[in-house]
């Protein structure tokens, strides 16, 4: 058998995946706990399919790998979406959790994280950047093999820490998968590594795409904290149970960098490739761009993250640091929110007729809401460093919701914008099959965010109050059940607009589906030129 591109990342996840092959056969034979098994029959499984692309005829563009990254994100986040919803529900009403093991909310509640942010946001971020790789470098992937083992290798990792989940088979937080799953992980994520920068070394092109630089962040940051994060020691050898040698403050020092650095770098990334296309105008500044982006590596990578530790261990001196050097992002807002904006002024007529391009205006709004109320709807930046509005937020829905708010109306609206654009654009189509069922899906997302991020708003800050509200000797007037008694009606808000958001999912899943199966073939692909655009480059 020969490799289609005998390169590094095609010897290395040949190896890999005869590594993955034998150990998860070791870890079927040799233990005996179930989850354990599970993981060792999903990992050799993926092993076996990734050898099983080694024969498979790749065409010249490799596409083939981005397609299967792009129906992934399409099922994984409605997957997420309809979880999640449940999930809200379940906070209204109890009795949904059915008295049974694998239906409550805490192993469910990892489950929907899972899929929203590894499994849809990490598989629209893994078609993006490959597109993105051969379309600004003008050539084929370095590596073609090692792109479906990437693939596949991830998606596994999704579906066994989902599965881990609704079993119960937990370790500690961020890490329900098993320490050998995440070294999988680790592995799979180098040889992904050596793929984007072994096709950026050999570009036909002079410059490097501003898109790139962001997603060249994206890899390099979420490696790092993902290998560094998950060094531990497993009691006995085999067995779930772990021991982290980063515990308590150490962990979650860099553990929001993970999050933050997948939907602020990875997201950014999108924003460059796809904006400047959909709107046909140029950034602003590639300089500035470029600027935002390694702020973002001296900022936020080592100083953001400690506001999850005011009033802990952490010294007073670091948090304080923090929190000085974290309103300096009010910069990077402002240099995204100004290269994203300049498209979309010069397309005002676009910004009208195309709502596809709504999308991106959405999500590029927050970023000018964010500069406005120094990331008040956000509250996980210079806002929530104040010791004085941590204390108010901070273990309350006020601090979910600016999370919630944070995805899906940063996030979710790039992924939903670069799906819109990818389908065409792949599967060679001449349009969407209705523009009619985007301005549905556009209007079902703005209503169903500002019912599900509003309600948790005011929810939240009636939870703050009255677990700080105290009588004239200080006793507290309130225990914690009133509080839930008083977020009732929030949480059935809350769930309505969950509902409305995930109507416009699928709804989105439906056009695009026909756009594949009932659209004219394009007979020239032209749609992409303008991809390379001077001022991105």
């Amino acid at each position: 058998m020969t490799l289609p591109n005998k390169k590094i990342p095609d010897l290395l996840a040949v190896f890999f995946a005869a590594v993955g092959l034998i150990a998860g056969i070791i870890l079927i034979v040799t233990s005996s706990d179930s989850g354990t098994q599970f993981r060792g029959a999903i990992l050799a499984l993926a092993c076996a399919i990734s050898f099983g692309m080694l024969g498979k005829k790749y065409n010249a563009r490799g596409d083939d790998v981005i397609k299967a990254a792009v129906i992934a994100a399409l099922v994984w986040g409605i997957a997420g979406f309809l979880v999640g919803d449940f999930l809200v529900w379940q906070l209204a009403f109890p009795v949904l959790n059915f008295d049974l093991p694998w239906t409550n909310f805490g192993r469910l509640h990892f489950l929907h994280t899972s899929l929203m942010i590894f499994a849809f946001c990490g598989n629209a971020l893994l078609a993006s950047s490959l597109y993105a790789l051969q379309q600004t470098c003008g050539g084929n992937l370095y590596g073609r093999f090692a792109a479906w083992f990437v693939f596949i290798s991830y998606n596994a990792f999704i579906v066994i820490g989902g599965a881990n989940s609704i079993m119960g088979v937990t370790t500690r937080e961020n890490a329900e998968v098993g320490w050998y799953t995440n070294l999988w992980l680790a592995l799979a994520w180098i040889v992904y590594l050596f793929m984007f920068f072994g096709t950026i070394g050999n570009r036909k092109e002079p410059r490097i795409h501003v898109a790139n630089w962001f997603f060249a962040v994206f890899i390099v940051t979420i490696g790092i904290l993902h290998i560094v994060m998950n060094v531990m020691t497993p009691v006995p050898f085999l067995a779930t149970k772990i021991y982290t040698i980063f515990p308590g403050v150490k962990h979650w020092w860099h553990a929001p960098d993970g999050v933050g650095f997948l939907l602020s770098a990875g997201f950014l990334g999108t924003m460059y490739l796809f904006l400047p296309v959909r709107a046909g105008q140029a950034i602003y500044s590639r300089k500035l761009a470029i600027a935002h982006c390694l702020g973002l590596c001296l900022i936020y990578f080592i100083w953001l993250t400690p506001f999850h530790l005011r009033y802990t261990a952490l010294p007073d001196w670091t948090q304080n640091t923090s929190m000085a050097l974290s309103f300096l992002l009010w910069l990077l807002f402002l240099a995204g929110m100004v290269n994203g904006l300049t498209p979309l002024a010069d397309a005002r007529s676009k910004l009208i007729a195309d709502p596809v391009i709504r999308f991106f205006a959405v999500a590029i709004a927050f970023i000018m809401v964010s500069v406005a109320f120094y990331d008040m709807p956000t509250l996980t930046g210079p806002l929530m460093s104040v010791k004085a509005v941590n204390s108010l937020s901070h273990y309350t829905d006020w601090t979910v919701d600016s999370h919630h708010l944070a995805t899906l109306v940063w996030g979710v609206p790039m992924i939903f914008g670069a799906l819109y654009c990818l389908v065409p654009w792949l599967w060679k189509r001449e349009a969407l099959y209705s523009k009619t069922l985007v301005e549905w899906h556009f209007w079902l997302s703005v209503l169903g965010v500002l019912l599900y991020v509003g309600s948790m708003w005011v929810s939240g800050r009636i939870q703050s109050l009255m677990l700080g509200a105290q009588d004239n000797n200080g006793l507290l007037l309130y225990q914690f059940a009133d509080t839930i008694e008083a977020m009732h009606p929030y949480y059935i808000i809350r769930a309505v607009g969950g509902v409305e958001f995930t109507l416009g999912a699928l709804i989105m899943a439906f056009n695009l589906w026909m756009t594949v199966a009932v659209q004219p073939v394009k007979v020239e692909d032209d749609g992409t030129a303008a991809v390379g655009n001077r001022n991105t480059r």
